[in-house]
């Protein structure tokens, strides 16, 4: 493969591209959705709350559809596939969004914080995949897109739990990649910045570089363009975060404690 040739198949026409967006009923899902769905995509939206979801697929026009699930219950993926499969007869493109975030510093850590969160935030996208790799792989084609964070490139204060379940999903989308390209499966990392959304309207911090749910879908829609392994957004905020992930601990932990003042 060329250096700098792209390392999954680009995605630049999603006219009839038949896509399922988990974690979709608000924030970055629910707006990615809209994108695509505007793009002539077939959208399919997942979440837990029905409302909230028949609201996106009503934004999305005809085509689009709602089917509810919660991805702490396993079972939930098979059962959804299967109706998507059904109705489509194949996938496209899965993007697995669902996530959860709560400030957490380490004298504030419980058993049920810590599970909560893995829970959503990597079992739930692990469950996912453990639906999926066997149905793309026996399609030849198709792709996964895992939605981490830049909170996962290092240790950051109030993110005790969420840091390591991003840097977790990191490490299981390269895995993926090396496992399912050579079978003709694109694998996606999307490691968002700040952006708006019911979660981050938890932080009491000024949060540098926040960006809108659309605007964060439209460099999702970008990426998938480009054909990057990872998609990471905005560059001005990622770039700096991935430049201190590589310097000595010596030198990154006063310069975090300087720049966050915690």
């Amino acid at each position: 493969m060329p250096l700098f040739a792209p390392l999954n198949r680009p995605i630049r026409d999603w006219q009839g591209l038949r896509v399922w967006i988990v974690g979709a009923s608000s924030g970055i899902g629910a707006a990615l959705a809209r994108a695509l769905a505007a793009r002539g995509a077939w959208v399919a939206v997942s979440a837990r709350s029905r409302e909230a979801l028949a609201a996106v697929a009503a934004d999305c026009g005809a085509a689009a559809v709602a089917e509810p699930l919660d991805v702490t219950v396993a079972d939930d993926f098979t059962r959804v596939r299967d109706a998507l499969l059904a109705r489509w007869g194949r996938l496209d493109l899965v993007v697995l969004n669902a996530g959860t975030y709560r400030p957490l510093r380490a004298w504030a850590l419980t058993p049920q914080a810590i599970r909560e969160t893995l829970q959503t935030n990597l079992f739930g996208a692990m469950d996912g995949v453990a639906a999926l790799a066997p149905m793309f792989s026996a399609q030849g084609g198709g792709a996964i897109a895992l939605v981490g964070s830049v909170a996962g490139y290092g240790g950051l204060p109030k993110a005790a739990v969420y840091g390591p379940s991003k840097a977790a999903l990191i490490n299981f989308a390269e895995t993926l990649y090396l496992d399912l390209a050579p079978h003709g499966v694109s694998v996606f990392l999307v490691n968002p910045g700040f952006v708006a959304t019911p979660l981050t309207a938890q932080n009491d911090f000024h949060m540098p570089a926040l960006l809108t749910p659309e605007q964060a879908a439209d460099a999702i829609v970008a990426g998938f363009g480009r054909g990057a392994f990872e998609i990471h957004f905005p560059k001005r905020f990622t770039g700096v975060l991935k430049l201190l992930s590589l310097l000595p601990r010596r030198l990154y932990f006063p310069l975090i404690r300087k720049v966050t003042g915690l």
